[in-house]
């Protein structure tokens, strides 16, 4: 029987912990939260699992094995480096941490302490996802060109990041998962148009050494609600739209094909492809509880996991190029190896 620990219990740990507590081999033995109405939800949500708001109580715990973090990033350093200090496995929300420096702190104390350390990227998990990992591994799409992702809504507002740290892990998590790479540049623009002196609109664009390009659009400022991602390939196109409640995932027989034109020497032809579209089966299962499965997979077999520290390092990598790039009015920053 694993034991976890919970440490937050505001937007995002009670997800963590519905799902937790109803996996087979688990048991959600304690939740630190600090405020006391939280405090009371807990209780009642978790009648089993010892409420408290000192986090010492849960790493110096004996039938806690595992602690999940989830709480806001500026304390995800500090929370998930007691954990690793204290010889726990830890799961932590994502993004790692929010500089580079502390990201690879992380890493390298877990990899000393030899504990298990996981970061909360939960759309790797989904099954549009998983879907579209098994169609890129395969082939399907040929020579990859370009990845082009929307993910916009009206809000929510946060006050201690901006869009890109907010909603960018997401798409960057799901993009480096994909094609196993990391860009050669950086480039950010953004505008600053709520209540707090951070970006609200953002645009984010990434250049790799094969000419493949990686375009995103953030917002916190639009009338609609967009989930919207095209990867194109040589061989066919894919778009995923995480709100289409069925059919996700849809592969486009579209193309390009350029040949020497017959009728001149200096020029070019394109042929333009149209051909059928396929919408894939897709496993429906809730992606965090895949994700909390995984991860007690993980601490029992002690296996990497699919999203470790080490993708979560270079996630906030990225991030923190377009943080240089936003301050520089768009420059282009250039990224060496992790």
């Amino acid at each position: 029987m694993i034991g976890i620990g919970i440490v937050g219990y505001g937007y995002w740990g009670p997800n963590l912990a519905r799902n937790f507590s109803v996996l087979p081999a688990c048991r959600v033995a304690a939740i630190c939260e600090i405020q006391p109405d939280r405090q009371a939800l807990a209780a009642r949500q978790h009648p089993g699992a010892r409420i408290t708001s000192d986090y010492e109580d849960l790493l110096k715990a004996q039938d806690i094995q595992a602690i999940v973090v989830a709480t806001p990033v500026s304390s995800h350093h500090a929370l998930t480096k007691a954990a690793l200090l204290a010889g726990k496995d830890v799961l932590v929300e994502k993004p790692l941490a929010a500089t580079v420096a502390h990201a690879e702190e992380l890493v390298r104390l877990a990899a000393a302490r030899n504990c298990i350390l996981a970061v909360d990227h939960t759309f790797l998990f989904t099954g549009a996802v998983r879907k579209i990992k098994t169609i890129v591994d395969e082939g399907l799409l040929g020579d990859l060109l370009y990845f082009d992702s929307v993910r916009i809504n009206l809000g929510l507002f946060q006050n201690d990041v901006n869009v890109i740290s907010d909603l960018a892990p997401h798409d960057l998590s799901i993009l480096m998962h994909l094609i196993g790479k990391e860009p050669a540049s950086v480039r950010a623009m953004g505008a600053q148009h709520g209540p707090e002196r951070i970006e609200s609109l953002a645009y984010l664009h990434l250049e790799y050494d094969n000419n493949f390009l990686a375009h995103f659009h953030f917002s916190w400022l639009a009338p609609v609600k967009i989930r919207n991602t095209i990867l194109a390939g040589t061989n066919k196109m894919l778009v995923y739209n995480d709100l289409e409640p069925t059919e996700k995932v849809k592969i486009y027989d579209k193309g390009i094909t350029i040949s020497a034109d017959a009728k001149s020497a200096n020029k070019l032809k394109v042929d333009y492809r149209t051909g059928d579209i396929l919408a894939p089966k897709l496993v429906h299962r809730e992606a965090l509880s895949v994700e909390a499965e995984h991860f007690l997979d993980c601490v029992r077999q002690r296996n990497a996991p699919l999203a470790s520290g080490l993708d979560g390092l270079k996630v906030v990598r990225i991030l923190e190029a377009a943080q240089q790039s936003l301050g520089a009015g768009g420059k282009r920053i250039t990224m060496g190896p992790t």
